[in-house]
């Protein structure tokens, strides 16, 4: 992971601000992750129709693995080894081709909030928050996504293309007053890898508890921007 340049760091609080427009407000809880996997060898399984797609109140997210041709596999331009974290945590083997995970949201009430702010200078503010918490050791995700459209880009359904991923250190409460416990934030700005479009991208969160089930997903939708005066 490239460094994050002083001016960013200072910029967080300012990032923090224009999310309130490009948040998970006001949206719907998913109430399931639809995870779909594509080994970057596999040129035909992005272009596949049967390619699964998430049901109402699902939201997909797509992992390109890198394969064993590196450089030379076809999809290998989106290749992220983000991708092969997340299967190790899905206690998963790299698919040859492509597999589809889907994973239901467990009855929970508990409040996850994804925002981002603008890019800026190849990064984008991203924070994702979680109240009320509680002492379990949560494992929470946060992936910028690339939403490419169905019909574009050689792609027949919607894509959430997985871009860059946050995994704050939420494991480790016990040295956390209880205020904290009870909100648990992280705001980062994170690097837009070559090749993306910035305009189409967003962020898609969730927390897993201790066994491993997902007690909380969020994903952001921007809301229009209104007449300036």
């Amino acid at each position: 992971m490239r460094p994050i340049p002083f001016f960013l760091l200072t910029l967080l609080p300012l990032l923090a601000q224009a999310q309130s427009s490009c948040s998970s407000d006001g949206q719907l809880r998913p109430l399931a992750l639809v995870e779909r996997f594509i080994n970057a060898d596999c040129d035909s399984c992005w272009s596949d129709p049967a390619t699964p797609q998430p049901q109402a109140r699902e939201v997909a997210l797509d992992w390109i693995l890198p394969g064993s041709k590196g450089e030379d596999a076809p999809l290998s331009a989106a290749a992220s080894r983000d991708g092969l974290l997340r299967l190790a945590a899905l206690g998963r083997p790299q698919p040859a081709q492509a597999e589809a995970v889907r994973s239901p949201l467990l009855a929970a009430a508990r409040s996850l909030r994804v925002a981002h702010g603008l890019p800026f200078n190849n990064y984008i503010g991203a924070s994702i928050e979680l109240r009320p918490a509680g002492r379990s050791p949560w494992t929470a995700w946060l992936a910028l996504v690339e939403t490419v459209p169905a019909g574009t880009e050689g792609t027949p359904v919607e894509r959430n293309l997985v871009r860059n991923l946050l995994q704050p250190p939420w494991n480790g409460l016990g040295a956390l007053s209880k205020a904290q416990q009870m909100r648990l934030f992280e705001a980062r700005p994170l690097s837009i890898p070559e090749g993306a479009n910035p305009e189409r991208l967003r962020v898609v969160g969730w927390v897993q508890d201790a066994r491993g089930d997902i007690r909380a997903i969020a994903q952001s939708r921007c809301a229009p921007q209104g007449p300036q005066r």
